[in-house]
Protein backbone atom coordinates (compact mmCIF):
# COMPACT_ATOMS: atom_id res chain seq x y z
CA UNK A 1 0.00 0.00 0.00
CA UNK A 2 1.54 3.31 -0.91
CA UNK A 3 1.15 6.72 1.06
CA UNK A 4 -1.33 7.97 -0.36
CA UNK A 5 -3.76 5.07 0.22
CA UNK A 6 -2.32 5.08 3.83
CA UNK A 7 -3.34 8.47 4.25
CA UNK A 8 -6.50 8.12 2.92
CA UNK A 9 -7.59 5.41 4.77
CA UNK A 10 -6.48 6.94 8.18
CA UNK A 11 -8.45 10.28 7.17
CA UNK A 12 -11.84 7.34 6.96
CA UNK A 13 -11.42 5.75 10.11
CA UNK A 14 -10.59 8.95 12.06
CA UNK A 15 -13.94 10.41 10.49
CA UNK A 16 -15.69 6.92 11.22
CA UNK A 17 -14.56 7.56 15.08
CA UNK A 18 -15.69 11.02 14.74
CA UNK A 19 -19.30 10.90 15.79
CA UNK A 20 -18.68 8.57 18.79
CA UNK A 21 -15.64 10.57 20.04
CA UNK A 22 -17.42 13.60 19.83
CA UNK A 23 -21.05 12.16 21.54
CA UNK A 24 -22.18 14.18 24.16
CA UNK A 25 -21.92 12.11 27.62
CA UNK A 26 -25.19 11.17 29.07
CA UNK A 27 -25.71 11.22 32.68
CA UNK A 28 -28.73 9.16 34.24
CA UNK A 29 -30.77 10.61 36.73
CA UNK A 30 -32.89 7.96 38.19
CA UNK A 31 -35.56 7.97 40.64
CA UNK A 32 -38.87 6.72 41.70
CA UNK A 33 -41.37 9.96 41.78
CA UNK A 34 -44.69 10.00 39.65
CA UNK A 35 -44.42 13.34 37.55
CA UNK A 36 -45.91 16.19 39.28
CA UNK A 37 -44.00 14.47 42.10
CA UNK A 38 -41.45 16.59 44.42
CA UNK A 39 -38.70 14.15 43.23
CA UNK A 40 -39.81 14.81 39.89
CA UNK A 41 -39.98 18.60 39.92
CA UNK A 42 -36.47 19.07 41.88
CA UNK A 43 -34.66 16.49 39.46
CA UNK A 44 -36.30 18.50 36.39
CA UNK A 45 -35.10 21.67 37.71
CA UNK A 46 -31.88 20.16 38.78
CA UNK A 47 -31.13 18.77 35.10
CA UNK A 48 -31.87 22.35 33.54
CA UNK A 49 -29.48 24.58 35.81
CA UNK A 50 -26.79 21.79 35.32
CA UNK A 51 -27.09 21.81 31.35
CA UNK A 52 -26.75 24.78 31.59
CA UNK A 53 -23.69 24.79 33.44
CA UNK A 54 -22.04 22.25 31.51
CA UNK A 55 -22.73 23.25 28.39
CA UNK A 56 -21.30 20.56 25.30
CA UNK A 57 -19.10 18.60 27.72
CA UNK A 58 -22.62 16.32 29.12
CA UNK A 59 -25.63 16.49 29.78
CA UNK A 60 -28.16 15.30 32.43
CA UNK A 61 -31.06 13.22 31.47
CA UNK A 62 -33.41 12.56 33.71
CA UNK A 63 -35.68 8.92 34.43
CA UNK A 64 -38.75 9.41 37.25
CA UNK A 65 -41.31 7.55 37.50
CA UNK A 66 -38.74 4.04 38.59
CA UNK A 67 -38.02 4.03 34.66
CA UNK A 68 -34.45 2.65 35.78
CA UNK A 69 -35.75 0.53 38.38
CA UNK A 70 -37.19 0.62 41.96
CA UNK A 71 -34.72 2.44 44.87
CA UNK A 72 -33.01 -1.26 45.53
CA UNK A 73 -32.42 -1.83 41.56
CA UNK A 74 -31.44 1.52 41.62
CA UNK A 75 -28.75 1.94 44.18
CA UNK A 76 -27.14 -1.80 42.87
CA UNK A 77 -26.96 0.18 39.32
CA UNK A 78 -25.02 2.76 41.32
CA UNK A 79 -22.72 0.74 42.46
CA UNK A 80 -22.20 -1.28 39.07
CA UNK A 81 -22.27 2.35 37.33
CA UNK A 82 -24.65 1.73 34.88
CA UNK A 83 -26.47 5.00 36.14
CA UNK A 84 -25.00 7.57 37.46
CA UNK A 85 -27.18 9.45 40.04
CA UNK A 86 -30.25 8.24 42.11
CA UNK A 87 -32.48 9.80 44.90
CA UNK A 88 -33.03 7.47 47.25
CA UNK A 89 -34.42 7.69 50.35
CA UNK A 90 -35.48 5.46 52.97
CA UNK A 91 -33.70 2.86 51.57
CA UNK A 92 -30.74 4.26 52.36
CA UNK A 93 -31.05 3.24 56.11
CA UNK A 94 -30.81 -0.61 54.67
CA UNK A 95 -27.32 0.02 53.12
CA UNK A 96 -25.51 1.97 55.42
CA UNK A 97 -27.14 2.04 59.12
CA UNK A 98 -26.60 5.43 60.42
CA UNK A 99 -28.82 6.41 57.71
CA UNK A 100 -32.34 4.69 59.85
CA UNK A 101 -31.61 7.86 61.56
CA UNK A 102 -34.25 9.56 59.89
CA UNK A 103 -36.31 6.89 60.47
CA UNK A 104 -37.09 7.95 64.34
CA UNK A 105 -40.37 9.13 64.21
CA UNK A 106 -41.19 12.80 65.31
CA UNK A 107 -37.24 13.41 65.16
CA UNK A 108 -36.93 16.38 62.50
CA UNK A 109 -39.35 19.57 63.67
CA UNK A 110 -39.39 21.61 60.31
CA UNK A 111 -36.86 22.36 56.86
CA UNK A 112 -35.26 24.94 59.18
CA UNK A 113 -34.43 22.41 61.37
CA UNK A 114 -33.39 19.71 58.59
CA UNK A 115 -31.11 22.35 57.15
CA UNK A 116 -29.01 22.33 59.97
CA UNK A 117 -29.09 19.24 60.45
CA UNK A 118 -28.00 18.66 56.87
CA UNK A 119 -25.32 20.65 57.19
CA UNK A 120 -23.79 19.87 60.93
CA UNK A 121 -24.72 16.33 61.01
CA UNK A 122 -25.54 14.60 57.78
CA UNK A 123 -22.93 15.91 55.13
CA UNK A 124 -19.61 15.60 58.14
CA UNK A 125 -20.59 12.75 60.01
CA UNK A 126 -22.84 10.45 57.89
CA UNK A 127 -21.96 10.76 54.64
CA UNK A 128 -17.90 9.22 54.85
CA UNK A 129 -20.10 6.21 56.01
CA UNK A 130 -22.10 6.03 52.62
CA UNK A 131 -19.07 6.78 50.55
CA UNK A 132 -17.27 3.98 52.55
CA UNK A 133 -19.82 1.52 51.33
CA UNK A 134 -19.90 3.36 47.61
CA UNK A 135 -21.81 5.53 47.65
CA UNK A 136 -21.29 9.83 47.02
CA UNK A 137 -23.75 12.04 48.71
CA UNK A 138 -23.60 14.80 46.39
CA UNK A 139 -26.24 17.18 48.60
CA UNK A 140 -29.44 16.69 50.75
CA UNK A 141 -32.96 17.46 49.40
CA UNK A 142 -36.49 15.95 50.52
CA UNK A 143 -38.69 13.52 50.35
CA UNK A 144 -40.88 14.87 52.97
CA UNK A 145 -43.08 15.06 55.89
CA UNK A 146 -45.40 11.37 55.70
CA UNK A 147 -49.00 10.98 56.32
CA UNK A 148 -50.87 8.12 56.75
CA UNK A 149 -53.45 6.90 54.34
CA UNK A 150 -56.24 4.18 54.55
CA UNK A 151 -59.34 2.07 53.99
CA UNK A 152 -60.24 0.95 57.39
CA UNK A 153 -60.84 3.93 59.59
CA UNK A 154 -59.64 7.40 61.13
CA UNK A 155 -56.04 6.69 62.49
CA UNK A 156 -55.90 9.11 65.60
CA UNK A 157 -53.43 7.30 68.10
CA UNK A 158 -51.56 4.30 67.50
CA UNK A 159 -53.61 1.87 68.15
CA UNK A 160 -55.81 2.46 65.52
CA UNK A 161 -53.58 0.80 63.22
CA UNK A 162 -53.20 -2.47 65.00
CA UNK A 163 -53.94 -5.09 62.24
CA UNK A 164 -53.52 -2.68 59.25
CA UNK A 165 -52.13 -3.89 56.35
CA UNK A 166 -49.48 -0.76 55.72
CA UNK A 167 -47.23 -0.46 52.53
CA UNK A 168 -43.76 0.75 53.73
CA UNK A 169 -41.00 1.36 51.79
CA UNK A 170 -37.91 -0.63 52.34
CA UNK A 171 -36.38 0.14 55.59
CA UNK A 172 -35.91 -2.13 58.72
CA UNK A 173 -36.84 1.28 61.56
CA UNK A 174 -40.05 2.15 59.92
CA UNK A 175 -41.37 -1.70 59.97
CA UNK A 176 -40.13 -1.77 63.23
CA UNK A 177 -42.38 1.28 63.96
CA UNK A 178 -45.16 0.26 62.45
CA UNK A 179 -45.00 -2.97 64.44
CA UNK A 180 -44.93 -1.52 67.42
CA UNK A 181 -47.77 0.17 66.88
CA UNK A 182 -49.59 -2.71 65.93
CA UNK A 183 -49.90 -2.50 62.17
CA UNK A 184 -49.48 -5.72 59.90
CA UNK A 185 -46.17 -3.41 57.71
CA UNK A 186 -44.57 -4.86 54.20
CA UNK A 187 -42.51 -3.37 52.20
CA UNK A 188 -43.08 -2.63 48.61
CA UNK A 189 -41.83 -0.80 45.25
CA UNK A 190 -43.45 2.09 45.00
CA UNK A 191 -44.98 1.76 41.47
CA UNK A 192 -46.65 -1.20 42.80
CA UNK A 193 -48.55 0.36 45.71
CA UNK A 194 -51.43 1.58 43.59
CA UNK A 195 -52.41 -1.97 42.42
CA UNK A 196 -52.12 -3.02 46.68
CA UNK A 197 -54.70 -0.74 47.42
CA UNK A 198 -56.95 -1.14 44.80
CA UNK A 199 -56.68 -4.72 45.26
CA UNK A 200 -56.82 -4.72 49.18
CA UNK A 201 -54.03 -6.25 49.37
CA UNK A 202 -52.22 -3.33 51.52
CA UNK A 203 -55.18 -1.60 53.64
CA UNK A 204 -52.81 1.81 53.50
CA UNK A 205 -49.47 3.29 53.18
CA UNK A 206 -47.57 6.22 53.96
CA UNK A 207 -46.06 9.12 52.27
CA UNK A 208 -46.00 12.79 51.59
CA UNK A 209 -48.23 14.58 49.94
CA UNK A 210 -46.13 15.66 47.45
CA UNK A 211 -46.06 11.55 46.74
CA UNK A 212 -49.62 10.73 48.03
CA UNK A 213 -51.60 13.26 45.20
CA UNK A 214 -49.23 12.59 41.96
CA UNK A 215 -49.72 8.59 42.56
CA UNK A 216 -52.85 8.67 42.70
CA UNK A 217 -53.46 7.13 46.12
CA UNK A 218 -56.55 8.94 46.47
CA UNK A 219 -58.70 7.46 44.23
CA UNK A 220 -58.33 3.88 46.11
CA UNK A 221 -58.08 5.04 49.64
CA UNK A 222 -60.43 6.72 52.11
CA UNK A 223 -58.87 8.02 55.07
CA UNK A 224 -56.38 10.94 55.19
CA UNK A 225 -54.90 11.24 58.70
CA UNK A 226 -52.42 14.04 59.15
CA UNK A 227 -49.61 12.63 61.10
CA UNK A 228 -45.91 13.73 59.93
CA UNK A 229 -44.55 11.16 61.61
CA UNK A 230 -41.26 10.82 59.98
CA UNK A 231 -39.36 13.64 57.41
CA UNK A 232 -37.71 11.74 54.96
CA UNK A 233 -34.19 13.16 53.51
CA UNK A 234 -33.58 12.41 49.48
CA UNK A 235 -30.29 11.83 49.17
CA UNK A 236 -28.57 13.12 45.60
CA UNK A 237 -26.28 9.55 45.19
CA UNK A 238 -23.59 8.92 42.82
CA UNK A 239 -21.57 6.13 42.46
CA UNK A 240 -18.95 3.90 40.53
CA UNK A 241 -19.59 6.38 37.41
CA UNK A 242 -18.56 9.29 39.36
CA UNK A 243 -14.89 9.20 38.94
CA UNK A 244 -15.34 9.11 35.03
CA UNK A 245 -16.38 12.40 34.54
CA UNK A 246 -13.99 15.45 34.29
CA UNK A 247 -13.22 17.35 37.36
CA UNK A 248 -15.01 20.25 35.52
CA UNK A 249 -18.42 18.04 35.24
CA UNK A 250 -18.35 16.85 38.89
CA UNK A 251 -18.21 20.73 40.01
CA UNK A 252 -21.36 21.63 37.98
CA UNK A 253 -22.98 18.78 39.39
CA UNK A 254 -22.06 19.19 43.04
CA UNK A 255 -22.57 23.05 42.71
CA UNK A 256 -26.03 22.59 40.97
CA UNK A 257 -27.34 19.74 43.51
CA UNK A 258 -26.22 21.59 46.60
CA UNK A 259 -27.67 25.14 44.88
CA UNK A 260 -30.90 22.97 44.79
CA UNK A 261 -31.15 22.20 48.50
CA UNK A 262 -32.82 25.21 49.62
CA UNK A 263 -34.98 25.51 45.92
CA UNK A 264 -35.84 21.94 47.02
CA UNK A 265 -37.61 23.19 50.28
CA UNK A 266 -39.35 26.11 48.90
CA UNK A 267 -41.04 23.35 46.21
CA UNK A 268 -42.07 21.33 49.11
CA UNK A 269 -43.34 23.73 51.10
CA UNK A 270 -45.56 25.09 48.28
CA UNK A 271 -46.65 21.73 47.51
CA UNK A 272 -47.78 20.44 50.85
CA UNK A 273 -50.11 23.61 51.05
CA UNK A 274 -51.40 22.93 47.43
CA UNK A 275 -51.42 19.31 47.18
CA UNK A 276 -53.12 18.59 50.83
CA UNK A 277 -56.12 20.78 49.57
CA UNK A 278 -56.15 19.00 46.71
CA UNK A 279 -56.38 15.71 48.29
CA UNK A 280 -59.43 16.65 50.48
CA UNK A 281 -60.65 18.12 47.81
CA UNK A 282 -60.96 14.60 45.86
CA UNK A 283 -62.86 13.43 48.62
CA UNK A 284 -60.89 11.90 50.64
CA UNK A 285 -61.77 11.97 54.44
CA UNK A 286 -58.77 14.00 56.83
CA UNK A 287 -58.34 13.90 60.64
CA UNK A 288 -55.41 15.11 62.68
CA UNK A 289 -53.53 12.47 64.99
CA UNK A 290 -52.60 13.12 68.76
CA UNK A 291 -48.96 13.50 68.03
CA UNK A 292 -48.11 13.12 72.15
CA UNK A 293 -49.77 9.35 71.73
CA UNK A 294 -47.50 8.87 69.02
CA UNK A 295 -44.44 10.31 70.66
CA UNK A 296 -44.67 8.76 73.52
CA UNK A 297 -45.85 5.33 71.87
CA UNK A 298 -42.31 5.90 69.57
CA UNK A 299 -40.18 5.65 73.06
CA UNK A 300 -38.95 2.03 72.38
CA UNK A 301 -37.57 2.79 68.92
CA UNK A 302 -35.39 5.26 69.59
CA UNK A 303 -33.92 2.87 72.81
CA UNK A 304 -33.29 0.13 70.51
CA UNK A 305 -31.93 2.33 67.66
CA UNK A 306 -29.15 4.26 70.17
CA UNK A 307 -28.92 0.48 71.45
CA UNK A 308 -28.16 -1.25 68.23
CA UNK A 309 -26.39 1.34 66.01
CA UNK A 310 -23.23 2.79 66.44
CA UNK A 311 -23.39 6.50 67.10
CA UNK A 312 -27.25 5.81 66.72
CA UNK A 313 -27.44 7.68 70.27
CA UNK A 314 -24.77 10.68 69.91
CA UNK A 315 -26.66 11.57 66.65
CA UNK A 316 -30.02 11.83 67.96
CA UNK A 317 -28.67 14.34 70.87
CA UNK A 318 -26.69 16.16 68.00
CA UNK A 319 -30.09 16.67 66.01
CA UNK A 320 -31.99 17.43 68.94
CA UNK A 321 -29.80 19.65 69.81
CA UNK A 322 -30.07 21.63 66.57
CA UNK A 323 -33.91 22.20 67.19
CA UNK A 324 -33.82 25.80 68.57
CA UNK A 325 -30.69 27.33 66.97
Amino acid sequence: MNIRKLLTAAVVATLGLAPAAMAQTEIKFGHVGEPGSLMDLSATEFAKRANEKLGDKARVVVYGSSQLGNDKAMMQKLKLGTIDLSLPSTIMSSTVPIFGLFEMPYLIHDREHMARVRDEVVMPEMAPQAEAAGYRIVAVWENGFRQITNNARPITKPEDLKGIKLRVPAGEWRMKMFESYGASPSPLALSEVFVALQTGVMDGQENPYAQIYPSRFYEVQKYLSVSNHVYTPAYVTAGRSWSKFDPEVQAALRETAVEMQDVVYDIAARLDTELHQKLIDAGMVENEVDTAAFIEASKPIYAEFSKSVDGGGALIEKVQGLVTQ
